[in-house]
């Protein structure tokens, strides 16, 4: 579909408010102009309504759980009502828990810190390193990169029926863990069908939703997975908040994730001088601690904000802009789109790609600060991924989301521009004007490298 046809399309909506649209930047080359977030796969700004929503509460703010006071009381409501509201928006099933947690990163480790014992964890090469990197006490398969999704459940399909066989003489506990959608090339992953794969083989399925959750709906049920995790930053609630939701028993029968007070039922001493603790079953055992009520509060805001403006809506235009990206680009040889499962597979608003002649250090600089666009260069903390579409060493030392190279110097990363439901038209309209100035033209100023970035030269 193109652009124009999209533009005709009532279902495509207006942005949503959010903080930060109107905030303008001074530019290397004289004056301001308004920024354009378009870095919203590392963190989404805040929407309007979570904000406000979260100011409303705050004079309200008080500690929760076990006080007697009337605040402490309203707070404790609010934060099991925003647990109640985020199993809602997975779409979970009865017995499900939601767990509160610091981000998806967290959600993935207290998720590995509760595998059962033997535990054979799978895991494509794809991954961001949120989620291939927490597996280190369990035995752990990582397969290579797939170039479709059917080539993805296929491989999974092929491990799991190799996997290890435990003494017992059995296969023991799996647990797959997949992205929904890749934080490099934006595509969506065929979860519902390595769920089915994973469940046919007798393994469980954790999906990584941190790229997918505020752009697609997610629903635990439909999908089939036994866990999601995502972060409140990338939902448009950036305060610090993330969550873990799926089934009870291997979290439940688990070691706390933190000990400490909120994870205990009860604590008594041993006349050897020791303690008993006996720890709660719910989700309270793995938020040891006073929770972040007001970022719990604000994930729930977003989930309610996003159900309310409808995926239908938000979906129609994600997929405008990138459209507008793709085709205000496609006469331009020099730029090139990464991707795994081709140009045409379906896509979150997450699009990366490298400039021939460019360190993409010294693209994205240029961005900035002659045009005032915010993206991302580098390795996207996913190196293993974007090596393989780049074609490098694998052994090749990087730095997430650092630059390896000098201006004018082989760039071993990449570019990437991302958006969603607050992107208005401007800010995409003004970076595919930017690329095809700076392709044609170069840049306006000179760089140099400091601290391992590239940064505009004003030593003249």
């Amino acid at each position: 579909m193109s652009v124009s046809t999209l533009a005709a399309d009532p279902s495509v909506c207006a942005p949503l408010p959010v903080l930060g649209r109107d905030v303008t930047v001074p530019l290397v080359t004289g004056g301001e102009v308004t920024y354009a977030a378009l870095d919203y796969a590392a963190s989404a700004p805040a929407l309007q309504r979570v904000w406000d929503d979260v100011a409303a509460y705050a004079p309200y703010y008080g500690s929760v759980h076990r006080g007697a006071g009337y605040l402490s009381q309203l707070s404790t409501d609010l934060f099991e009502n925003a647990r109640r509201t985020v199993a809602e928006f997975l779409d979970c099933r009865d017995g499900d828990q939601v767990v509160f947690t610091r981000s998806t990163t967290d959600s993935l480790n207290l998720l590995a810190a509760a595998l059962p014992a033997g535990c054979q964890v799978f895991v494509f090469e794809t991954e961001h390193h949120a989620s291939l990197l927490p597996w280190r006490d369990a035995r752990v398969t990582y397969l290579d990169a797939p170039r479709s999704p059917r080539e993805a459940v296929e491989a999974l399909e092929r491990a799991l029926a190799e996997r290890t066989v435990s003494i017992e003489g059995g296969h023991g506990p799996a647990l797959v863990c997949v992205t929904g959608a890749s934080n490099v090339t934006g595509e969506l992953w065929p979860v519902r069908e390595l769920a089915a794969a994973a469940h046919a083989h007798g393994a469980r399925i954790v999906l990584d939703a941190a790229q997918l959750a505020s752009h697609h709906p997610v629903s635990v049920k439909d999908l089939d997975v036994d866990w999601v995790a995502f972060s409140g930053h990338k939902l448009y609630a950036p305060f610090g908040s993330g969550v873990l939701a799926g089934r009870a028993d291997w979290l439940r029968e688990a070691e706390p994730y933190l000990a400490g007070g909120g994870a205990s039922r009860k604590v008594t001493r041993r006349t050897d001088g020791g303690v008993d603790v006996e720890w709660h079953d719910s989700a309270a055992r793995h938020e040891a601690g006073s929770p972040n009520v007001i970022g719990a509060y604000a994930v729930a805001s977003a989930c309610k904000a996003l159900t309310e403006a409808g995926f239908d809506a938000l979906v129609a235009r994600e997929q405008y802009l990138v459209a507008k990206v793709r085709e205000g680009l496609a006469d331009v040889p020099q730029v090139r789109f990464l991707s795994l499962f081709g140009d045409d597979a379906p896509r979150v608003g997450v699009l990366s790609f490298v400039v021939e002649g460019w360190n993409s250090s010294h693209f994205a600089a240029a961005l900035s600060a002659e045009y005032g666009i915010g993206v991302r260069d580098g390795l996207f903390c996913a190196h293993p991924l974007v090596r393989t579409l780049l074609g490098s060493d694998p052994q090749t030392q990087g730095e997430c989301g650092s630059p390896e190279a000098a201006p004018g110097e082989k760039s071993l990363n990449a570019i990437r521009v991302s958006f969603g439901a607050g992107t208005p038209d401007e800010h995409v309209e003004r970076f595919v004007r930017a690329v095809r100035e700076l392709v044609t033209d170069g840049a306006r100023w000179n760089y140099r490298t400091e601290d391992g970035r590239c940064v505009p030269d004003t030593s003249a």
